[in-house]
C-alpha cells in the first residue's frame, strides 16, 4: 500500500515537473521588461534608473 503511495507521487512529481518546463504566454515580455544591465524590472517606458546619474540614495 505504501509502496503503491510513494509511487503515485512519484508520477505526480514527474507530471508536474513536466508542465513547469513549459513556456507560458507572456514569459517573452516578462523578460523584455527587465533591465539588460542591472536585472531590475523597468515601469513604464523611460530608461532604468541604474543609468541615470546624479540620483543617489
Amino acid at each position: 500500500m505504501i509502496v503503491k503511495i510513494v509511487i503515485l507521487f512519484l508520477v505526480f512529481m514527474g507530471v508536474m515537473a513536466m508542465f513547469g518546463k513549459l513556456r507560458f504566454p507572456g514569459q517573452k515580455k516578462l523578460q523584455s521588461a527587465r533591465c539588460p544591465r542591472c536585472g531590475r524590472f523597468r515601469i513604464g517606458k523611460g530608461p532604468c534608473s541604474c543609468g541615470r546619474k546624479g540620483r543617489r540614495k
